[in-house]
C-alpha cells in the first residue's frame, strides 16, 4: 500500500511538472511571438495635470497623424521600424512645435527600444503585459499617464466605435500573428462560443502575463 502511494504520489509530481513547464513553454513562445510581431506607439505626459494631459493628447494627434503620411499601408513590421527610426528628428520637431503652440517649452525625449507595457486595451483588442518595441516619446518629466497604440500592425490610424476596433485593423492583426494569439487578445472574437474555450483563452492570456513579470 505504502509503495502505492509513492508511486501514485510520484506521478502526480511529475504530471504536475509537467504542466508547469509545458504552461511556461506557451507563455514564453506567445510573448516571444507577439512581442517580435508588434510595435508600438508610447507617449508619456509631462504630468497629471488636466493641462498637461491635454496636452499629451494633442502631440499624439500630430504625431500619428504624421505617421499615417510616411507608412505605406503594406508595410511589414521591419520597415515600419526602419521609418520610425529614420524619422525620429521628425517626430521631436514636430512634438516640440506643438507644445510650443500651447504655449509650453517642455522638453522632449524621443527614442526607439524594447520596453516593458502593463496590459493595455484598444476597443476589444487586449495585450499582455510584457516587453515589446515602441517608439516612445516623453513630454518634460514625463511623470504623467501615458497613451499607448499600435503602430504595427496599425491600430493608431483608426477611431473605434463603442469599444469596438474595426474587422480592417483586426485582419491586419490575423495576417502577423498565429490564429491561438489572436484569439489571446481579441475579446469579442466570435469563434469563442462556448464558456469552457473562453476561460481557457482567459487562463492563457494570464499564463503570459505571469511569464512577463518573472
Amino acid at each position: 500500500m505504502k509503495k502505492k502511494f509513492i508511486f501514485i504520489s510520484l506521478l502526480i509530481f511529475l504530471f504536475t511538472l509537467l504542466i508547469f513547464f509545458s504552461s511556461l513553454s506557451y507563455a514564453q513562445i506567445v510573448s516571444c511571438d507577439l512581442s517580435n510581431s508588434i510595435f508600438r506607439l508610447h507617449i508619456i505626459a509631462n504630468s497629471d495635470s488636466k493641462e498637461d494631459q491635454e496636452l499629451k493628447l494633442k502631440v499624439r494627434d500630430k504625431i500619428v497623424e504624421y505617421m499615417n503620411t510616411i507608412i505605406p499601408k503594406d508595410s511589414d513590421k521591419n520597415s515600419v521600424v526602419s521609418i520610425a527610426q529614420n524619422h525620429l528628428d521628425d517626430f521631436k520637431k514636430i512634438a516640440i512645435e506643438t507644445i510650443k503652440e500651447n504655449g509650453y517649452d517642455y522638453p522632449v525625449n524621443v527614442n526607439i527600444g524594447n520596453y516593458y507595457f502593463p496590459t493595455k486595451s484598444y476597443g476589444d483588442i487586449s495585450f499582455p503585459a510584457g516587453n515589446y518595441d515602441g517608439l516612445k516619446i516623453e513630454i518634460g518629466s514625463s511623470a504623467g499617464q501615458n497613451w499607448w497604440c499600435v503602430l504595427f500592425p496599425p491600430l493608431c490610424f483608426v477611431t473605434p466605435t463603442n469599444g469596438i476596433v474595426p474587422e480592417e485593423s483586426k485582419n491586419n492583426l490575423k495576417e502577423n500573428i498565429n490564429s491561438e494569439e489572436y484569439e489571446l487578445i481579441n475579446s469579442s472574437n466570435s469563434s469563442i462560443s462556448s464558456v469552457s474555450k473562453d476561460n481557457s483563452i482567459k487562463l492563457k492570456f494570464k499564463l503570459v502575463e505571469l511569464f512577463n513579470k518573472q
